[in-house]
């Protein structure tokens, strides 16, 4: 993977200096097409020899929910012609690095075994950012293995109250 992460670098750090007035919107789009990017069958079709640029791009327009503004437009193209639609995911994240460098903030994936609604969420958004000490941009996944509880990663810190860990825990304890 490092061979993906240098080839997204100079392209994540050249779009953070061409958008670093509207950081936000830039990434809105960014992490749309990596989302579309990250499909193997688009992967393979981009790499088939007789799929031309003009093509890929076609797919990728008509795959969007919302129309690219020109600048984006402009950045697919590229990768396109470069050839490095398979890194645009990495891209997205080098960018969304940058940008939370920026910003003093982290990206946090909560586990959760249940769907969590808007209030429940900004309430543990609040307590997170506390306990990280820093501003978090949540991303919550079901995980019902966990039974019960939560489990945050932030970066390679983990705080795991799930109902899971504490059997684990548990066994662990009841077995030494």
């Amino acid at each position: 993977m490092a061979e993906i992460a240098t080839i997204a670098r100079p392209y994540a750090e050249a779009l953070y200096q061409a958008v670093h007035a509207d950081v936000a919107a830039a990434s809105s789009w960014l992490d749309e097409l990596a989302a579309v990017a990250s499909n193997e069958q688009l992967r393979l079709f981009a790499d088939n020899p007789k799929s031309t640029p003009e093509q890929v791009m076609g797919v990728m327009g008509g795959v969007l929910k919302s129309k690219l503004p020109p600048m984006a437009e402009n950045f697919l193209r590229t990768v396109i012609d470069n050839g490095r639609l398979a890194a645009l995911p990495e891209i997205a994240q080098q960018f969304r690095a940058l940008k939370n460098a920026q910003l003093g903030a982290s990206d946090a994936t909560v586990y959760s075994a249940f769907e969590m609604d808007g209030e429940a969420l900004a309430g543990l958004s609040g307590v997170l950012e506390k306990r990280f000490g820093r501003k978090l941009n949540l991303q919550v996944k079901l995980q019902p293995e966990l039974i019960g509880g939560i489990r945050v990663v932030v970066g390679d810190e983990v705080l795991d109250t799930s109902v899971k860990a504490r059997l684990d825990q548990m066994k662990v304890a009841l077995t030494a």
